[in-house]
């Protein structure tokens, strides 16, 4: 592909269905993009959602990268207030070690869930995130100097460094600081209204290059369903319009289907909510997907693109990708 396509997935839990199958579909969807030349497969970290069965990426990604042999595979994000760092530390040598060379640690500040189930996960402070993520590149380097409480604490497995870090931004809060450690940088497009434009920049503007990562590079990702018509693509797109509306009231559940949301009594308000939201999607055709695409990376000048479909029908999901992979190919 001339221009990197990557994959961002949630595990979808669809209405009638299980996060069973929801990881068997994980398993080839990932075997898909891997065939259609797809860079990276990133799972992302929520919690208390039925909908989304991705709470524990590290365990995900040892399963998908099991199940595939080239596609890298990572967090997108691991969200580092709910964790000590050293567990994340400890998580990710292991997971390169099991897979030198294919593994991303995708690193975020939000908490992935609503405020009653981020209690439970006893989180660290976000506003320490920057302290945090020091603490953690430190631990894994066995860079803490002698007088220090860590000196002599070791991750383990030894003999491997860390993964390529990203971080991972929804405002442009971490794009400056992603720039000056030399990490990655990934925005999220596909649920953030916010520009992509300035914090790409920020971070180009702001970046020293590193062992990982000798030139800036920032991925921008973007919601999409592609069909064979745009009716029908509008039409899968449907459920994750409804789907938003209920997360904006706090209203968890599996993700509907079309016919589900067809059948919906949308109030006014809603329909406001469900516009908004249908304007950060890139719907349509195979050409339409990429002339919206090719705008998006003009626009950012991003280095990568990464894609997150999530409609109710597997099958049209994978197909969906394949449309995408196909109008990007050559």
């Amino acid at each position: 592909m001339a221009l990197p396509l990557s994959v961002l997935d949630l595990a979808p839990v669809v209405s009638g269905s299980t996060a069973a199958i929801a990881f068997r579909n994980m398993v080839e969807l990932a075997r898909l993009t891997e065939r259609l030349g797809f860079a990276r497969y990133w799972l992302a970290e929520h919690h208390g959602m039925p909908s989304i069965a991705s709470s524990a990426p590290e365990i995900l990604i040892e399963h998908v990268a099991t199940a595939t042999q080239r596609i890298r595979v990572g967090s997108g994000g691991i969200m580092l207030p709910n964790h000590a760092p050293l567990r994340i530390a400890e998580a990710f040598h292991t997971l390169e070690t099991l897979h030198p060379g294919r593994i991303d640690l995708g690193i975020g500040r939000a908490p992935g869930t609503d405020p009653v189930t981020s209690s439970a996960l006893r989180p660290f402070d976000a506003e320490q995130f920057p302290q945090q993520l020091a603490e953690l590149t430190g631990l894994s380097r066995g860079a803490f100097p002698e007088g220090h409480p860590f000196h002599r604490v070791r991750v383990v497995p030894e003999g491997v460094a860390l993964p390529p870090v990203w971080l991972l931004g929804s405002s442009g809060a971490s794009a400056r600081l992603a720039g000056q450690l030399g990490m990655g940088y990934a925005f999220a497009s596909h649920f953030s209204p916010a520009p992509a434009g300035p914090p790409v920049q920020a971070y180009r503007d702001a970046f020293e290059p590193s062992d990982a990562f000798p030139r800036p590079h920032a991925i921008v990702a973007v919601s999409a369903v592609c069909a064979e018509t745009a009716d029908e693509a509008e039409r899968l797109a449907s459920s994750m319009q409804l789907s938003w509306i209920r997360l904006q009231r706090g209203q968890f559940a599996p993700l509907p289907s079309p016919e589900e949301a067809a059948a919906y009594p949308y109030t006014a308000q809603d329909r406001a909510v469900a516009d908004s939201y249908r304007r950060l999607q890139v719907i349509g055709t195979p050409a339409q997907v990429r002339e919206r695409i090719d705008a998006l990376v003009a626009e950012t000048n991003a280095d990568e693109v990464m894609i997150t479909t999530v409609v109710h029908d597997h099958a049209a999901r994978l197909r969906s990708f394949e449309l995408i992979g196909g109008a990007f190919a050559g």
